[in-house]
């Protein structure tokens, strides 16, 4: 394992968990949305997460490709999903311009399916990552400068 895949690891982490805390503010942000660009109300966003299976990361040019097994490489945004798994909820209200004008749910206006607090739970959820992440990076910088110290006979 190189010197600095530590940072690189946590550094894909604080770019990953970054993206996510930014998502979760669009999904607080449009809870009272019932008309998007695309028509119809707001969807809940989420992040997908995947391993990250390439570089670029920095590798020691002195380490041996046998001995680099490419496990801990950190992980990456896939993508970005709408949430379709739970129905928006509906409310009566036939003087909302976003009313439903016809058939069996005529007078209800389709408001998004972002739940408050379940976007609270994954946005301390994500800084506390982001936090790890940072933290991961804090104490292997220190751990390389007290090894130059070492090294230089301090």
């Amino acid at each position: 394992m190189g010197l600095f895949n530590s940072i690189n690891i946590a550094g894909t982490g604080l770019s990953a968990n970054r993206v996510r805390l930014d998502v979760i503010a669009d999904n607080m942000a449009n809870i009272n949305s019932t008309r998007t660009a695309d028509g119809g109300p707001f969807r809940r966003s989420k992040v997908i997460f995947k391993p990250r299976a390439e570089g670029p990361y920095w590798r020691s040019p002195f380490l041996p490709n046998s001995m680099d097994n490419g496990i801990g490489r950190g992980v990456r945004v896939a993508e970005i999903q709408k949430d379709f798994t739970k129905e928006n909820p509906l409310r009566w209200d036939p003087t909302h311009p976003d009313a439903i004008k016809s058939g069996p749910r005529q007078g209800y206006v389709e408001l998004s399916n972002v739940d408050m607090v379940s976007e609270m739970v994954d946005m301390i959820s994500a800084s506390r990552a982001y936090e790890m992440n940072a933290s991961i990076i804090e104490g292997s910088k220190s751990m390389f400068q007290r090894a130059l110290e070492i090294g230089s006979g301090r």
